[in-house]
């Protein structure tokens, strides 16, 4: 296959708004180095985490909520999923589905043409356990947003899927990180697992993930997107934030609560919780800075669980589940690539249910 030397990429050249995302037509085509393989892309989705590094909010020095916007002071030292500081330019987007047309050295050729989805994280491999020594795709290394990437062989995983690619483009990131939380927090179908969030895509995959390990589902959501929700199976839909959440609940007894939400609402997630629960969580969207009464954690017998680096089998087990039919992504809208800008700018107002994804 004659490739070009030169593609379209969406190039994210500093910490700032959606303004540091640049279009470039004749971005270098990358090459596949020993243990590598080129995927032509043809979906990339959208994630938190792309806004949280473009704009710098895992550095320390912020303490607001994920805005999407430029902060006025980010700490170089520690604005990524690693805590060590992103290099630029850097083309983000981690969840690309797409065909394999080209190996480096040392894998076989036979892999050219594969259809894959990409595994985020980016793992040392004669050590794959040591979370220390763990990247992400689209942040310490180029990502998808843009006509070709590189990966490792082992994180280009291939799929046999009638869905198609901008479907498929939903749930690497977003399911790995859902089921890694329930993963750490041993959800099982003795649990009732408390979902806020429930209509972006970790929480819309949450409930469809706890729900396959026979767990009872209770989703939050803005009353507006409840018929989406509902959609995803849970048990249960009551609204983003009840006034008092032990009235909403009723007669539910949470064993698990499972958040990417965190912000001013967090102490009556945990007040909910049953004597010995479990509170995982693998993001803070309404805002990292939280009230805690360690009185309620410890009189309580709790377990607080975070969750960030998944264990390397996720991934596989995910595509498991996909091939099987045993979950189904939920694809809110796609953008061309050059409506880059626009597309996160949709993903941040959260007016949306389920994934945006591009394509090139």
């Amino acid at each position: 296959m004659s490739l070009p030397d030169k593609m379209k990429a969406m190039v994210t050249m500093g910490h700032g708004g959606l303004e540091q995302m640049v279009l470039h037509e004749d971005w270098p085509r990358p090459e596949p180095a020993a243990g590598e393989v080129l995927i032509k892309v043809a979906a990339c989705g959208l994630n938190n985490t792309d806004v949280n590094t473009r704009s710098g909010w895992y550095s320390k020095t912020v303490t607001d909520a994920t805005t999407g916007g430029a902060f006025e002071e980010v700490g170089e030292d520690d604005p990524t999923w690693g805590g060590a500081p992103i290099t630029f330019p850097r083309i983000q987007g981690a969840d690309i589905c797409g065909e394999i047309v080209a190996v480096g050295e040392g894998v076989d050729s036979t892999r050219i043409g594969q259809r894959v989805i990409t595994d985020g994280w980016l793992r040392d491999p004669t050590d794959p356990e040591n979370m220390d020594k763990t990247g992400y795709f689209g942040s310490e290394r180029d990502g998808g947003f843009a006509e070709y990437a590189t990966t490792l062989a082992v994180n280009a995983v291939p799929i046999n899927s009638d869905l198609t690619d901008a479907e498929l483009a939903t749930f690497s990131c977003s399911y790995s990180t859902a089921e890694g939380m329930l993963t750490r927090a041993n959800v099982t179908d003795k649990d009732t697992v408390l979902v806020p969030g429930a209509s972006g895509g970790v929480g819309g995959a949450l409930v469809q993930l706890a729900k396959r390990r026979g767990a009872r589902v209770i989703a939050l959501a803005s009353e507006a997107k409840h018929a989406d929700v509902a959609e995803l199976g849970p048990d249960a839909i009551l609204p983003r934030a009840p006034e008092n959440l032990h009235a909403a609940l009723g007669d539910e007894k949470i064993t698990v609560v499972a958040d990417v939400v965190g912000g001013p609402y967090w102490p009556h997630l945990i007040d909910i919780l049953e004597r010995g629960g479990r509170y995982t969580c693998s993001g803070a969207i309404a805002g990292p800075m939280v009230e805690f009464d360690l009185r309620t954690f410890y009189l309580r017998d709790l377990t607080f669980t975070g969750s960030t680096v998944i264990d390397p089998q996720v991934m596989r087990n995910l595509v498991k589940y996909i091939e099987a039919g045993e979950i189904k992504p939920a694809l809110a809208a796609t953008y061309p690539l050059e409506e880059l800008r626009e597309a996160q700018a949709a993903f941040i107002a959260k007016e949306h249910t389920g994934n945006i994804v591009v394509m090139p």
